[in-house]
């Protein structure tokens, strides 16, 4: 698909270069990655598949795992830190630049096709869903990681949603993405396409020194929030009453200094 065709092109540039902020999250996602390959039943020697592999923490465990993987993320800066691990982990990841809406592999051409946290973001959900499924051969198993609208993550991005300026008239809205951490919403985009698609659950425990703290960092590190923060610096009262949701947000989640995430994993087998 051509930037002239896809009208989410203006969309997908400014996540390219908001995503970039993500090196620092990465270590507290490679515990979910190392769960998310378990929970997808990935073996030695599988053609697998990292869609929106952001740092590649999924595809390098895959490969640790012994499949032979190809990972691909919008942003350059994300897959050259995923090429840097791979070369310290000692593993092979053919790693690409490259939209999830328009993967550039063949069809049929993977046992396993996988995304933590990532495909999530595609604005077209459909889209995303079908390429994901064209590439996946038949038989071949489906899985990924997402964020539940009602726990915090997905309640927070449902926050920075509501600071955001609306978009202009006529303007393509992408689809929320918290709704792919609900269950009823990924059986429905998954549809007939796939069989014996299942759930399961987990916590993302990440260090922090308090809801500020916690506040700060992700100002700092999360595309979205980093955006929407950059754009309120001329508005000081809103910016506060931002922050001020934010950490309350924070507090229902900390305890100690562990800040506890809940997140959903997703699993399906293609039809034939």
């Amino acid at each position: 698909m051509t930037e002239a065709r896809d009208p989410f092109a203006q969309f997908k540039a400014g996540q390219k270069e908001a995503w970039n902020l993500f090196l620092p999250l990465e270590q507290f996602t490679m515990i979910p990655a190392g769960k998310l390959v378990t929970f997808a039943k990935v073996f030695p020697g599988q053609a697998v598949l990292d869609v929106a592999c952001g740092t590649g923490v999924v595809a390098v465990t895959a490969a640790r795992a012994g499949a032979k993987v190809r990972a691909l993320d919008l942003s350059p800066t994300l897959i050259e830190r995923g090429r840097e691990n791979a070369s310290v982990t000692g593993v092979e990841v053919d790693f690409v630049a490259g939209d999830a809406e328009a993967l550039p592999y063949e069809d049929a051409s993977f046992d396993v096709v996988l995304s933590q946290f990532g495909h999530m973001f595609a604005p077209r959900p459909e889209v995303v869903v079908a390429e994901m499924l064209r590439v996946l051969k038949p038989g071949g198993r489906i899985a990924f990681t997402t964020w539940p609208p009602d726990h915090f993550t997905g309640r927070m991005f449902a926050l920075v949603g509501a600071y955001m300026p609306p978009p202009p008239p006529g303007a393509p809205v992408p689809a929320p993405p918290p709704q792919w951490g609900d269950p009823n919403v990924v059986r429905e985009r998954l549809g007939s396409h796939v069989k014996d698609l299942v759930f399961e659950r987990d916590t993302l425990v990440a260090p922090t020194l308090g809801p500020s703290y916690s506040r700060h960092f992700m100002e700092t590190t999360l595309g979205p929030l980093a955006k929407l923060v950059a754009a309120l610096q001329g508005d000081a009262a809103r910016l506060a009453q931002l922050r001020a949701e934010l950490e309350r947000l924070f507090v229902e989640i900390i305890h100690g200094n562990e800040q506890r995430q809940h997140f959903l994993m997703s699993r399906a087998t293609k039809g034939s």
